[in-house]
């Protein structure tokens, strides 16, 4: 009797951040707890998406330690969802995300936030820059090493998401549209974080991220449809290779808070993977927003939001 030989990937905290994020229905519903939301018929209306599908996300952020189910009426018994502390720390992940769609999908009629940094009583617009010299990050300005977290480990993800075409998943987001689609479909950001790393070929991507190859050519095709990556000509190569566009480039805070998350909430005692360096500065990279009015960082304790 023949055993499945388990596929390995190199140790990744990004893989293991969209075990959680890359999911549409689920960046829908915690969307909505930063609107406000807190009960389980406020995150149906707000999403739009099946009532099965909202429970079956709710259970999830609960296992997984995100929310906490806090009971606001005996009887009948209902519950409120509140975040806990592994939640308030994917605050720079949202942010990330709305400073992505704020500049590259502004539309009519879409849900706008006004962002007010209270330490400086400024309406602001969060910048993700070095947490040392203050510097707006370029991917092409940071190093990498190998940390001594790098190891392998098996290359498997959750079977609760369905494909892309499926119809329980096309809720208009109101304020991730297009950030949503990319980085709620974990297939995509593997392919982002596999281009940041200079995996540039079809075979090489395959391999980095051991996915099925009638996957990975979808995939290429959204992100090209989405001007995120560009096809770039290679003479002699049997496919062809990809490179991150304008758009893509500035999906880096997103790859870096994913990453300083997963190093955060599911890494293991030897540390992170992978250790960067801003090379303006030459210090360990951190990613911290910052103020666009004062500079100095923002957190969700110090932020305060109007809608209109």
């Amino acid at each position: 009797m023949s055993s499945t030989k388990k596929k390995l990937i190199r140790s990744c905290s990004i893989w293991r951040a969209l075990e959680l994020f890359g999911d549409k229905p689920t960046l829908l519903i915690l969307e909505s707890y930063w609107l406000g939301d807190r009960r389980f018929g406020d995150f149906l209306k707000r999403s739009g998406l099946l009532k099965t599908v909202v429970s079956n996300r709710l259970q999830k952020l609960v296992s997984d330690g995100c929310f906490e189910k806090v009971e606001y009426q005996n009887s009948p018994k209902r519950f409120e969802y509140h975040g806990t502390e592994k939640l308030r720390a994917i605050y720079p992940i949202a942010l990330s995300m709305l400073f992505w769609e704020r500049k590259w999908n502004r539309r009519k009629n879409k849900l706008n936030i006004e962002l007010m940094h209270e330490s400086c009583g400024q309406v602001t617009e969060p910048t993700p820059v070095c947490s040392h010299c203050r510097e707006t990050i370029d991917p092409r300005q940071v190093d990498w090493l190998e940390g001594p977290g790098l190891g392998q480990m098996d290359a498997e993800y959750s079977r609760r998401r369905k494909s892309r075409g499926d119809n329980s998943l096309r809720a208009e987001t109101q304020l991730f549209d297009t950030a949503a689609e990319i980085i709620g479909d974990r297939w995509s950001m593997l392919i982002v974080r596999a281009l940041f790393t200079g995996q540039s070929g079809f075979n090489e991507i395959q391999a980095d991220s051991q996915m099925a190859t009638n996957i990975l050519s979808e995939r290429l095709e959204f992100l090209l449809a989405q001007k995120v990556i560009k096809k770039c000509s290679d003479k002699g190569a049997l496919r062809e290779r990809y490179q991150l566009a304008t758009r893509g480039l500035d999906l880096y805070p997103v790859i870096l808070t994913l990453m300083e998350w997963g190093d955060l909430w599911c890494g293991d005692n030897n540390g992170p993977p992978v250790l960067l360096t801003h090379l303006p500065c030459g210090q360990p990279l951190k990613l911290v927003l910052a103020c666009s009015h004062c500079k100095e960082e923002v957190n969700e304790t110090g932020i305060s939001f109007t809608m209109n």
